[in-house]
């Protein structure tokens, strides 16, 4: 994880105070940029990103560079046929 912030290229996210109550914002995306950002810091598939509130008041999307500690198993559970076969009776 870094301290650096990246902001999420071609992401633009607005609330709107008139809006009803469960409507908590409109997020836009400019294809092309969001795009080329999505393709650059894509991991397994994934992209996640974080809106949040700046100190000034502004809302901004970010990119989530979290990464766990130690490494994720990717692995299959075995199937049940499989373990039973391992069983001692």
């Amino acid at each position: 994880m870094t301290d650096e912030k990246i902001f999420a290229d071609g992401f633009s996210f607005k609330r709107n105070e008139n809006a009803p109550d469960f409507v908590v914002g409109r997020l836009s995306i400019k294809v092309d940029e969001a795009i080329a950002f999505v393709k650059k810091y894509e991991k397994r598939g994934w992209v996640n990103l974080n809106v949040k509130t700046a100190r000034s008041g502004n809302i901004y999307v970010e990119l989530d560079t979290y990464e766990p500690k130690g490494e994720q198993s990717e692995s299959k559970p075995k199937a049940k046929q499989e373990e039973d076969s391992n069983l001692p009776f």
